[in-house]
């Protein structure tokens, strides 16, 4: 089953700004075991799976770079796990988006990749 966390402010952050570019909202925070989608969310006719990563500086670079291989094939076990546990949605167009936020809550830089992986 999976379990639902309370999100970090920066996934709000990515939330709101991609609701204004019109994405909508699926699901936020779908957690497993083996790992945690923060947002999943439909742009268009494609099913998005959001990654937000974030970070109060780039003095260790950027929350991008953040993201190695490791956590990107987690990422899609848990994609999977949701698609097989939401049948209607299976069939969908599906990528994986990044959306890094660095800098403190209010005066964030925001970069949002699309396809990221």
């Amino acid at each position: 089953m999976a379990n639902v966390s309370h999100p970090h402010w920066s996934e709000d952050t990515a939330c709101d700004y991609l609701q204004r570019q019109g994405m909508k909202l699926i699901c936020r925070n779908y957690s497993i075991r083996i790992g945690e989608i923060d947002l999943v969310m439909y742009d268009e006719n494609t099913l998005v799976f959001v990654e937000v990563r974030q970070r109060t500086g780039i003095s260790f670079g950027r929350p991008e770079e953040t993201l190695d291989r490791n956590k990107q094939h987690r990422l899609r076990r848990v994609a999977e796990h949701f698609l097989q546990h939401h049948p209607g949605l299976a069939k969908e167009a599906c990528r994986f988006d990044v959306f890094s936020v660095t800098g403190p809550r209010g005066a964030a830089d925001n970069h949002w990749i699309r396809d990221a992986f």
